[in-house]
């Protein structure tokens, strides 16, 4: 059970991208990498979760509440989660689709699409 995080700036966002399995052990880092963001002030979030390909509840929690504290600063949260991204294609996107949460998300299939304030979000 691991869980890689690694971030970067593009155009004014930060894009944290996570790769691996979020699930009970390892959503406390990427929890802990939000909260490090927001806290330096950075407000405009972009999580890359192409490359995860395990998300249990825990998981969908961290994106729950990442959204809930963005919304509070009235900061922004876009997700990225391809139609076929990880293995098999996006398993984070079918839990929250199964869970009927993927409507709280913006989503983009990338992150040019993501960080670009002109494209529209890939419909839920």
């Amino acid at each position: 059970m691991t869980l890689k995080v690694t971030e970067s700036e593009q155009d004014g966002w930060i894009v944290v991208r996570a790769a691996g399995e979020l699930d009970l052990v390892t959503s406390p880092v990427l929890r802990q990498r939000v909260h490090d963001a927001v806290a330096e002030g950075r407000h405009d979030l972009v999580l890359d979760l192409s490359d995860v390909f395990f998300c249990d509840s825990s998981g969908v929690g961290v994106l729950i509440a990442t959204r809930r504290l963005l919304r509070s600063c009235q900061g922004r949260l876009r997700l990225i989660l391809p139609a076929r991204g990880a293995l098999d294609g996006s398993h984070v996107n079918r839990v929250l689709s199964a869970l009927g949460v993927r409507r709280l998300f913006d989503v983009y299939p990338d992150a040019a699409a993501a960080v670009n304030e002109e494209t529209a979000p890939l419909s839920a």
